[in-house]
């Protein structure tokens, strides 16, 4: 053999050798990184159409990997939105879906338990925003600030499945109550004075100045992407890494977060695969998917990715993955509470129309929720409405009742401003998706229908089903109160009877729609007698209903009682459904005295605080101004102001 053919043979045999050490030195499952951020919508984003920001990390990734432009996080809110991600199945169904609340659930729910069983090293920094009363750390190895797929306890050949949290973009970063102080955002390339506000916002400094603060947000999330990108490419993972990048949910800007239009559940979310794990994407790559997927969904694809099996009782279903499904055609979602206004309300969508339907509908979208409305947009937005100088009726939406139905065509009217589900040519598409939503309450068994108060102390899960709970009952129910008409009013009297709870409180709901549209002139001795309910969630509820037909002095001597600080916080979400009215003021300002003892003297430090309801009640009387509802946080907002949200969350 000549010099050069041995060489050459040597030179392979080394290469070869090295190929095998390599590969024994990888595990035979990928690694799973989840890089998940709060409070962001995919608008913000350059990879998802926007040229006001620069994201480069993220908008490589897209690039090189697969995005997705139709994610919804299936609630709009934080801890629902991660316990629907955290069991594969919608919160609903388990009653993990009232926001922030912990109840008890079944056990064995959480899919890292599978992952951890199955051999994976699974980390969690630290945010186990679960609405269960499970030992939420236990499906973890390790789960603190300080965890890490780098722990020494990982063997050298053990998978990872790490999930890590940045708060950077979080709502906290906006809410500053007002915009004395605020850094300028030209230094981080951002300018106001080109920004574009989405269509349905009023043109107010403030919606501008928190829209750059939200940007200069998406550009520090991005920026910490880069950390980890870095990290994994420093210590050789990098090609054995699948990555999950996403947010919790919706942006923070008004009539996002906490709500179901596009801006509150539309997300980011780019998922990279290294070449050796591209087959299991089972897609293009790279490419932009247009499929439907949602949080519920995760868990199963995750699963999917490590080689685990999928528990039947999971309701979303794989987009990748060995076990990969077929794409959906439609997608749910769903949400219960803003703060103490409980108001659920659903969602469908099939990519081109979506539907919601609002079970509450004298519960307006600006009912506030005082972390919410602690944004200077919002503030700006109330002030505005309230000056009556307001010129365009779209800008006027949130603060009207809210039709029972909403139908969207998203292609046409992605900013949801044109309500079709009273245009005659589209009743087909409407009784479509109103089929489809009311199918999915009953496929899921859907408890999200139960008051918080049913919940506390009961597993509702199991109580429903071993109990044989009439859940058919109170579905059809429920879908009557929102709805109802004239003749409807004798079978809601009915219900007033039921010993069952949840049938009395959505007849009085019923009955409040109709009162409130002027169907119920005489006030019923049935809804009298419930105003003496024990539970809070009720006997408000009747108020509401009693002073629509015609009782508003005993209604309103029941609310303005502020003795019991946790029932006043029900009655200051309905006192603050009739400050919405204007026509109410003037029987709302024979209490005006009460109102201002109870905002002077009832805690008002922190976001649930009553104190601030009362404030707020004032303000829609117009006997305060908005801005001064937050007077007692204005050096708070001067500190925010001047300083930004930094991520504790590191590699």
């Amino acid at each position: 053999m000549n010099s050069r053919l041995l060489l050459s043979t040597l030179t392979m045999s080394c290469v070869t050798s090295g190929l095998i050490a390599q590969n024994k030195n990888q595990p035979d499952k990928p690694n799973i990184l989840c890089l998940a951020f709060e409070d962001t919508s995919a608008f913000l984003f350059g990879c998802y159409g926007n040229d006001q920001v620069h994201t480069p990390h993220i908008d490589k990734l897209a690039r090189e990997g697969v995005q997705f432009m139709n994610a919804w996080s299936t609630a709009p809110q934080s801890s629902p939105a991660r316990s629907s991600l955290i069991t594969g199945s919608y919160a609903t169904t388990y009653g993990m879906d009232v926001h922030p609340v912990a109840h008890i659930t079944p056990k064995n729910i959480l899919f890292p338990e599978l992952l951890k069983n199955a051999g994976y090293y699974c980390t969690n920094n630290s945010k186990t925003h679960y609405n269960t009363k499970l030992n939420n750390k236990s499906c973890w190895n390790d789960c603190r600030r300080e965890a890490t797929y780098n722990h020494s306890d990982r063997d050298a050949l053990q998978p990872f499945f790490s999930v890590f949290n940045s708060e950077a973009s979080h709502m906290g970063r906006m809410r500053t109550f007002h915009m004395e102080g605020r850094r300028d955002y030209l230094q981080e390339g951002i300018n106001i004075d080109s920004l574009v506000l989405p269509l349905h916002f009023p043109d107010l400094p403030e919606m501008y100045s928190d829209y750059a603060a939200h940007l200069e947000a998406a550009q520090d999330i991005d920026k910490w992407v880069g950390t980890f990108l870095a990290d994994l490419e420093e210590r050789g993972l990098s090609e054995n890494t699948i990555i999950f990048v996403y947010s919790d949910h919706g942006g923070c800007l008004p009539r996002g977060k906490g709500y179901l239009y596009e801006t509150g559940l539309k997300i980011p979310f780019v998922v990279y695969f290294p070449p050796k794990w591209k087959h299991l994407a089972k897609t293009n790559i790279p490419s932009q998917q247009k499929d439907l997927v949602g949080f519920v969904d995760f868990a199963p694809t995750i699963l999917s990715l490590a080689g685990v099996s999928i528990p039947e009782s999971m309701q979303g279903k794989a987009f990748m993955g060995e076990e990969k499904q077929p794409a959906q055609e439609y997608q749910y979602a769903f949400a219960t509470n803003q703060l103490h206004h409980y108001m659920p309300v659903r969602a469908v969508t099939d990519g081109k129309y979506k539907y919601i339907r609002n079970y509450i509908p004298y519960r307006r979208t600006s009912l506030r929720n005082y972390y919410q409305w602690g944004m200077p947009a919002n503030i700006a937005w109330d002030t505005y409405v309230f000056s009556g100088k307001n010129e365009n009726p779209i800008w006027n939406l949130p603060y009207e009742i809210q039709p029972s139905e909403l139908l969207f065509d998203l292609e046409s009217d992605p900013w949801e401003m044109n309500n079709l589900a009273a245009t005659q040519e589209y009743q087909d598409v409407l009784e479509r998706f109103r089929e489809k939503a009311s199918m999915h309450i009953r496929k899921t068994h859907d408890l999200g229908f139960f008051l918080p108060s049913s919940r506390e102390g009961v597993n509702i899960y199991s109580y429903v089903r071993e109990g044989h709970y009439p859940l058919e009952d109170l579905y059809n129910l429920v879908e009557l109160a929102s709805s109802a008409q004239e003749k409807d009013i004798d079978d809601l009297l009915a219900h007033l009877k039921n010993p069952l709870k949840e049938f009395r409180y959505w007849a009085v709901v019923g009955l409040g729609n109709l009162a409130q549209a002027g169907y119920l002139q005489n006030t019923p001795q049935e809804l009298l007698e419930i105003l003496s309910e024990e539970d809070p969630y009720l006997s408000v509820e009747a108020a509401y209903a009693l002073y629509y037909s015609g009782a508003q002095e005993k209604a309103l001597e029941y609310l303005v009682d502020f003795d019991n600080a946790e029932s006043s916080k029900m009655k200051f979400s309905i006192l603050e459904c009739l400050s919405k009215d204007k026509s109410t003021h003037s029987d709302l300002s024979q209490f005006k005295d009460r109102l201002l003892y109870a905002a002077e003297n009832m805690p008002a430090q922190a976001n649930e605080d009553p104190g601030l309801m009362a404030k707020g009640i004032l303000a829609d009387m117009g006997i305060i101004e908005v801005k001064d509802i937050y007077s007692s946080f204005y050096e708070q907002g001067v500190k925010l102001n001047k300083g930004r949200r930094i991520s504790r969350s590191k590699p």
